[in-house]
């Protein structure tokens, strides 16, 4: 049965307590921040990349050649009705049996809205001005912490999970960041496998972070 250990993130010390416990392996939905805690299992492990140390091979060079025409905007958190739209397009074509398809406008505004934290949304556009993707990301003091992201599955060959996991990588770098938080990941799950593709990368152990082995 899976567990996990919860708190609440105030608005006064939320920033603080965000940052401290991501460092420490939590992982934030709205105002609440939580990690597993299952009695016989420890597959889930936090994962970040070491923005300083990381640099594109073949095929991430490809990815980013490949959306060079988009248009990135930096805004402040606030949902708007393209957004959800686009929302509910990539859950009912990616994940038609999770428990989100079923989310309304006002769930939606409460995922984007109610942070405790200091959270912005990037978005993605065509040259024509349509959004194709957006991602949630938390600054902590070391770092970015990506929350959610979704995309436009009519344009899945653009790769566009990847892509926003290299510009925010890119963007830990132009501002002197150390690290990009991916939340968890669990190595025998295809869904989180990407995860550990974009490397140096480490994962959190009883032992604190350490690099994931090139072979794993």
């Amino acid at each position: 049965m899976e567990r996990k250990i919860f708190t609440q993130l105030d608005p006064l010390d939320g920033p603080h307590l965000n940052n401290y416990l991501t460092h420490a392996g939590f992982r934030r939905s709205q105002n609440v921040i939580y990690r597993p805690a299952c009695e016989t299992c420890r597959e889930c492990r936090s994962l970040r990349v070491d923005a300083r140390a990381f640099t594109p091979g073949k095929t991430f060079r490809r990815t980013l050649n490949r959306n060079a025409d988009l248009k990135i905007a930096i805004k402040f958190a606030a949902a708007t009705d393209e957004q959800f739209d686009l929302l509910q397009r990539y859950l009912n074509h990616r994940h038609a049996d999770g428990g989100m398809t079923n989310m309304d406008f006002e769930r939606y505004e409460m995922m984007v809205e109610e942070c405790a934290s200091e959270t912005e949304i990037t978005e993605y556009r065509t040259p024509e001005g349509k959004l194709i993707a957006a991602m949630l990301v938390d600054h902590l003091t070391d770092g970015m912490s990506l929350v959610y992201s979704f995309f436009d599955p009519d344009y899945s060959d653009r790769s566009l999970g990847n892509f926003m996991v290299l510009t925010h990588l890119r963007m830990c770098q132009e501002q002197d960041m150390d690290f990009l938080y991916l939340g968890y990941w669990v190595p025998d799950s295809p869904k989180m496998s990407y995860k550990a593709r974009f490397r140096p990368c480490q994962t959190l152990t009883h032992a604190g972070w350490r690099t994931l082995p090139s072979s794993t």
